[in-house]
């Protein structure tokens, strides 16, 4: 397995990145600024997240997106120990997750050492332009999960099974 941080070409990596957010325009907001990080093994593209830096240590997963086929492989969660410790060199102290009230995403996030922190509502029939659904319940509010990136804080980091 091998997670590089891909610096040119970002559009290339689109088809995977509208798994995670669905709407390119959206992901026209965080893509140029953010990091984005591709995970690969046995050659092929697996995983992809881009994470941004917010300002004053806190830093924020806008998209995590993993192929259909390569899905509760632990690439996830791999990727997101990656981002998290890559944060942490980088001065972060807290790192953000934005995801739909989905019972599929909640818990993954949760597993990972994330808590859910506050809430957007109305995000996303206020910002797309079509009804999102997941597990047969359309999307509304924006959940906001964090972690804690410095030893001395609560949380723990995440953790790979």
């Amino acid at each position: 397995m091998e997670i590089r941080q891909i610096l040119e070409n970002k559009r290339e990596f689109l088809p995977l990145l509208l798994l995670g957010d669905e709407q390119e325009s959206m992901i026209d907001r965080y893509l140029d600024r953010g990091t984005l990080f591709a995970l690969y093994d046995g050659g092929r593209l697996r995983t992809v997240c881009v994470v941004t830096d917010e300002g004053g240590g806190v830093f924020e997963v806008k998209n995590l997106a993993t192929a259909p086929d390569s899905q509760r492989s632990g690439y996830g969660q791999a990727m997101l120990a990656f981002a998290a410790e890559h944060c942490r060199n980088s001065g972060g102290r807290t790192l953000l997750a934005g995801t739909g009230d989905s019972p599929l995403t909640i818990p993954f996030y949760e597993k990972c050492g994330f808590r859910e922190s506050h809430r957007v509502p109305h995000f996303f029939t206020d910002h797309y332009d079509h009804p999102i659904f997941e597990a047969g319940r359309q999307l509304t509010d924006m959940v906001y999960l964090k972690m804690a990136l410095q030893r001395d804080q609560e949380e723990p980091p995440c953790m790979i099974p």
